[in-house]
Formats: C-alpha cells, sequence, structure tokens
C-alpha cells in the first residue's frame, strides 16, 4: 500500500510540475507597427491589429507550448519613431516576429533595426520596392504588393488601351519616389511618355497648386504616386476642378477599398486600379471577409488580409520548424507554399518578396453596384511572375546570379 501511495504522489507531483513548466513557458510575442491615427489608420491600423489577432485565434492561441500574444503600436508616420518601436520590441518586450510596418519610410527604418537583431520581419502595409531589394536581409519578407507590381498592373493596361501620356501627383517620400519611376520605366518601355511630375508633402490637405499643374500638363493621364488620405483628397479635389470631366482620367496607383469607399462610386467610377485582394472575389475571400467586418465593421483591406495570412504562415512554420529561432523559421517559411483565401501557390523567394497572383480592377458606376463596399469590377488576373519584379532584375545582395 505505501509502494502504491508512493507511486500514485510521483505520479501527481510529475503532472503538477509539467503543468508549472507549460504555464512558466514565456508567451511567444509577435509585434505589429502601425499608423493607427493618421492617414494609413483604415488600410492598416486597428485592422491589421484585429487580423493578427484572428490569425492567432484560429490557429489555436499557442504554439509550442506557448501562448501567442499579439502586440500593436503606433508609428505616426515617424521613421525615428519606428525603428526606436522595433527596438523596444525586439531588445526589452521579448517579439520574435514584427508583423505590417505601413508605410515605407517606417518600414525601411523598422526594417534596418530587425535585420540588425537577426529578427523576422513581415511587411503588409508598405510598398517600396527597396525592401525586397537594397534593403532586403535574410529575414524579411515583403508579403502584400510593392511599388513594382503596381506600376506593372496599372501602367501596362492603361498604355496598352491608348492611355499613354501621364503626369505625376508623387507623395514625397519613399514609397511615392518608386512609385513613379517604376510606373515611368513601364510607361515608357510600353511606349508612352511622362510629361512631367510634381511633389506634394505627405499628408497634405490642399492639392490645387499641383492639380493646376498636372491640368496644364494635358496629359491623358494623372497618376497619383501616393497613397491613403493622400490619394482620396486628390481624387475629391481633382473632381471640384473638373478634372475628368475635362477628359483627363486619374490613376491611383496605390488604392484600397477604403478609399474607394470613402470617395464614393460617384466620382470613383471608371478609376483603374492593382490590388492584391479583393474581398467579394469567391467563397473563401467572402468567409473571412464576413468575420472580418462583424469586428471591424468594414472589408478588409489586401494589407489586413495579408496580415493574416502571413501570421498564420509564420506560426505554421514556427509549429513545423519546432524552435521560434529565426533562421529554422524562415527556411520552412521559404519551403512551404501558400494556399489560403489570399494566394494560391503564393511563395517567398529567396530576396523576400512573395509571389502571387494580382488583379487589375474597375470601379464599378454607382448603377453597377449592389449596395456599400460592392465597388470592384475584374478586368484581368496577372500572374505573380509576371506582375512582380524578377529575380534576374533583383538589386537584392542574397540573389545568387
Amino acid at each position: 500500500m505505501k509502494h502504491i501511495l508512493s507511486g500514485i504522489f510521483a505520479a501527481a507531483f510529475a503532472l503538477s510540475a509539467s503543468v508549472v513548466q507549460a504555464e512558466d513557458k514565456p508567451p511567444l510575442k509577435i509585434g505589429g507597427i502601425l499608423d493607427m491615427s493618421s492617414l494609413y489608420a483604415d488600410i492598416t491600423g486597428p485592422g491589421s491589429e484585429t487580423a493578427a489577432k484572428m490569425a492567432v485565434e484560429d490557429f489555436g492561441g499557442e504554439v509550442l507550448g506557448r501562448k501567442i500574444q499579439v502586440l500593436a503600436a503606433d508609428h505616426l508616420n515617424k521613421a525615428d519613431l519606428s525603428a526606436n518601436i522595433a527596438r523596444d520590441m525586439l531588445d526589452n518586450q521579448g517579439v520574435e516576429m514584427i508583423y505590417d510596418v505601413a508605410a515605407s519610410a517606417t518600414a525601411l527604418a523598422a526594417g534596418e533595426i530587425a535585420k540588425a537583431r537577426n529578427k523576422i520581419i513581415v511587411f503588409n502595409g508598405p510598398g517600396s520596392i527597396r525592401l525586397s531589394n537594397e534593403a532586403c536581409g535574410p529575414y524579411t519578407v515583403h508579403y502584400v504588393f510593392d511599388t513594382f507590381a503596381q506600376a506593372n498592373v496599372t501602367g501596362l493596361a492603361a498604355v496598352k488601351s491608348g492611355l499613354d501620356t501621364w503626369f505625376f501627383l508623387t507623395a514625397d517620400y519613399a514609397f511615392g519616389q518608386d512609385l513613379e519611376k517604376d510606373t515611368s520605366n513601364v510607361i515608357t518601355k510600353t511606349g508612352g511618355k511622362v510629361l512631367g511630375s510634381v511633389r506634394h508633402p505627405l499628408n497634405t490637405s490642399d492639392f490645387s497648386s499641383f492639380l493646376l499643374q498636372a491640368q496644364a500638363s494635358k496629359a491623358k493621364v494623372i497618376g497619383l504616386a501616393n497613397a491613403g488620405g493622400d490619394t482620396v483628397n486628390a481624387i475629391k479635389q481633382s473632381a471640384e476642378f473638373g478634372i475628368m470631366k475635362g477628359g483627363q482620367k486619374l490613376s491611383p496607383l496605390l488604392a484600397f477599398v477604403t478609399d474607394i469607399d470613402s470617395i464614393g462610386l460617384e466620382t470613383a467610377q471608371g478609376l483603374l486600379l492593382a490590388e492584391a485582394f479583393y474581398w467579394d472575389m469567391n467563397d473563401e475571400t467572402r468567409a473571412f471577409s464576413k468575420r472580418f467586418q462583424e469586428r471591424v465593421k468594414r472589408p478588409p483591406t489586401s494589407a489586413q488580409a495579408g496580415v493574416y495570412s502571413s501570421v498564420t504562415h509564420y506560426l505554421k512554420a514556427v509549429k513545423a520548424a519546432g524552435t521560434t529561432d529565426a533562421a529554422a523559421v524562415m527556411k520552412a517559411m521559404k519551403e512551404t507554399p501558400i494556399n489560403d483565401f489570399f494566394a494560391h501557390n503564393g511563395k517567398i523567394r529567396e530576396d523576400g518578396r512573395m509571389i502571387h497572383d494580382m488583379y487589375l480592377f474597375e470601379v464599378k458606376k454607382p448603377s453597377e453596384s449592389k449596395g456599400r463596399w460592392d465597388d470592384y469590377k475584374l478586368l484581368a488576373t496577372v500572374p505573380g511572375n509576371e506582375a512582380f519584379q524578377s529575380l534576374e532584375q533583383s538589386r537584392c545582395p542574397l540573389v545568387k546570379k
């Protein structure tokens, strides 16, 4: 009897010790560096944090016996603040992976911090092609879109349809400059001409002087190399100036469904735009978007859908690798195809670019829309290997040529 009791106590002690050990394991922390309050808040912001939390919940809330914790911080669109947040997350808060980092200047700053610490950083909201070129790193992933793909999909279609003279309104920072440059290259290679450009400050409220210059150029297309609130304001003010009624077309080179909703179909109808994702494409996209909308009260943008997809892909890689070690996890991420509502047969290349299909949409007329958020009609699906920059063109030092 004595031996039986001691055996029971020993088993109970072992069980309680294992429970304590599991509870003692620190949480696996992933951190979002987001625009929570400024011109990109609708594109990423609280919606990106929600998407990350949904991914964690759907994954089961833990991995390798560790609870998964989602953090988020507001970078206020300041590159130095973004770098400081990244430094604090990685050095002091124990964050293992950073997600989103909306806006290119803030992403480039946070990317350098993560690179110096050999930590994984996944970009969903920023677009600068530099993130998978000169600024690439072994643990850097550019997931949703970039300036090359946006320019390639939109510019190519426009010039081929006869819209062959362009003037650019460009946000004066890394993203806008890259978008103008990449689109200009597509236009000239396809036989079009760039008649000029003007740079505007980020988050400006008055586009009148810039729009007057664009109008005076007589270009068939005014290319908006900006995003978020800047794109919305430029389109609204161009309507006030009667630019579209005068025969010139506007091409927002990066626009999201939230932007179109803010502008309204009456003004936005006929705009051509490239997107990585649209909520109403198929049963899978609609199912996720319905769940997201229940929480956020609107459908996800492509950046937010990409956050869900990339966080899920990261957690699957952690589980497969059996560790949070960045090298092992990134190896699993690059070896595993991505198949979900966001991407089919997506693949992360050696330069960190995630390759997936891109889509060219036209904004519907009010008479074509069945209700709010029913904004796009699909014109073309562009395969990932055609939409994104080829590895042969890459300026990433990691690419072997």
